[in-house]
């Protein structure tokens, strides 16, 4: 199949399926930058330098987050998918952005690259954006440890924002971008421990 005309969001699906979800240790911009056309470059210059995102002012998060965390221990992929989909369901309409479809396997893919945690697929006329998130680790099976489940939940939604809370016409793994998907997974781990009356 032939690569995707860069610069569109079908390019942006190829390139941001996660493999893997270490943070950053390099300082920006990351090598790829130098690789960019002038254009992009703007692009990941303006992603950059957004360092941080919070819930939407007013929009309660915590028993969604705890109603995942209970569903993920239980390994209910069907209840999962519910609480995954209720939690980026209020998110994005704190937000006031385009509803996200999001839907939860079983057993992660892999190849050489390494075990798939998540994709994000832009809308595509009629066609909606939809988030797809793995809950089982490909090697041993195991249900995925719940931070780093949430973690990658965020993660793709994150590059749903970039579309439509920001206005970018890509969506870069930037060093601001691994800033925002940390900050608002943070918040959200704050909120869910407020609602259950545990220390923040």
């Amino acid at each position: 199949m032939q690569d995707p005309k860069p610069g569109s969001r079908r390019a942006s699906l190829f390139r941001h399926a996660v493999y893997t979800l270490h943070q950053p240790t390099q300082l920006m911009p990351f090598a790829y930058y130098a690789r960019l056309s002038p254009a992009r470059q703007r692009i990941y210059r303006e992603s950059d330098a957004i360092q941080s995102l919070e819930p939407p002012p007013g929009v309660a998060t915590g028993a969604h987050v705890a109603r995942l965390r209970t569903s993920l221990a239980a390994a209910s992929r069907p209840d999962v998918q519910r609480a995954c989909q209720a939690l980026i369901d209020a998110l994005v309409a704190g937000y006031g952005v385009q509803k996200i479809r999001v839907r939860v396997l079983a057993q992660r893919p892999a190849d050489e690259e390494g075990e798939l945690h998540g994709l994000y697929e832009p809308d595509d006329a009629p066609k909606p954006a939809h988030i797809t998130v793995w809950m089982r680790t490909a090697a041993r099976k195991d249900v995925v440890a719940f931070k780093t489940f949430l973690r990658t939940l965020i993660h793709e939604l994150c590059h749903h924002l970039d579309y439509e809370l920001y206005n970018m016409s890509e969506t870069f793994h930037t060093e601001g971008f691994y800033k925002r998907e940390s900050t608002l997974t943070n918040a959200l781990l704050r909120a869910e421990s407020t609602a259950a009356g545990l220390p923040g």
